[in-house]
C-alpha cells in the first residue's frame, strides 16, 4: 500500500524533481500533477489523493486560495505547502487556512523526502528554521492563550492536545485513544475555541512551548 501525493507547481521542472524524489520511495506513489490551484482542486475533488504538495505562488489560482477551497469544498487530504516563501505572513497564513505542514524548496533531498513521509504518516512537517518563526509570532499574537487557558481543557480535550503536539492526524490521534475521527474532530475544534487559536498546527506549537505534560 503506497500513500498517493498530488504534486501542484507551475515550474515543470521543479514537478518533475519532486516526482523523482517520491519515487525513491517505495511507501509513496505520484498520484498526478497539477499547474496551479484549480487544477489541484479539480483533481483532488474527482481522486483524493491522502497527500497534496502544493507551491504558493502560482497563476489562475494561488495555492492559499487553492487551499482555502479545498477546505471548503471538504476535501480531507494531508495538504503541505512546498514553496520558497519563508515570509512570516505567509506561513502563518497558510497554517491558519488549513495547510497540515510548510517546507522550504531550499531543503536538501533527503530531508525533504523525509518530511514528506512524516506528513504522509500524519504528523506535522515545517522545515526546522521556521519552527522558531511560527513560535515568536504565536508567542506575540493578543489572541495567544494564557497559562489558566489549559485549566479550561476536560482530560480528553488534554490527551488530543498532547496529540497534536507530536503532529499528529486525527486518524493516528483516533486510534491512540481508541475514539472515532469525528469525535477527534470535536475535541480538536473545542480545544482551538478554548485556547483561542485558529489552527491545530498553532495548537501543537502552544503546547511544545508550554511544556505540556
Amino acid at each position: 500500500m503506497t500513500t498517493p501525493v498530488l504534486i501542484v507547481d507551475d515550474h515543470p521542472l521543479f514537478r518533475r524533481g519532486v516526482r523523482q524524489l517520491l519515487e525513491m520511495d517505495a511507501a509513496l506513489s505520484v498520484a498526478g500533477e497539477a499547474t496551479d490551484g484549480q487544477a489541484a482542486l479539480d483533481i483532488a475533488t474527482r481522486e483524493t489523493p491522502a497527500l497534496i504538495l502544493m507551491d504558493l505562488n502560482m497563476a489562475r489560482m494561488d495555492g492559499l486560495d487553492a487551499l482555502r477551497a479545498l477546505r471548503e469544498a471538504g476535501v480531507e487530504s494531508r495538504i503541505v505547502m512546498l514553496t520558497v516563501s519563508d515570509a512570516e505572513d505567509d506561513v502563518i497564513a497558510a497554517l491558519r487556512a488549513g495547510a497540515d505542514g510548510y517546507l522550504l524548496k531550499d531543503m536538501e533531498p533527503e530531508d525533504l523526502l523525509a518530511a514528506i513521509k512524516e506528513a504522509a504518516e500524519g504528523q506535522m512537517a515545517i522545515s526546522p528554521r521556521l519552527a522558531g518563526l511560527l513560535a515568536r509570532a504565536l508567542s506575540g499574537s493578543r489572541t495567544a492563550p494564557g497559562e489558566d487557558a489549559l485549566a479550561t481543557l476536560t482530560a480528553r480535550e488534554r490527551e488530543t492536545l498532547r496529540a497534536l503536539a507530536r503532529g499528529l492526524s486525527n486518524k493516528l490521534i483516533a486510534r491512540r485513544l481508541a475514539i472515532s475521527e469525528g469525535t477527534v474532530k470535536v475535541h480538536v475544534k473545542h480545544v482551538l475555541r478554548k485556547l483561542g487559536l485558529r489552527s491545530r498546527v498553532e495548537a501543537a506549537v502552544w503546547a511544545v512551548n508550554h511544556d505540556l505534560d
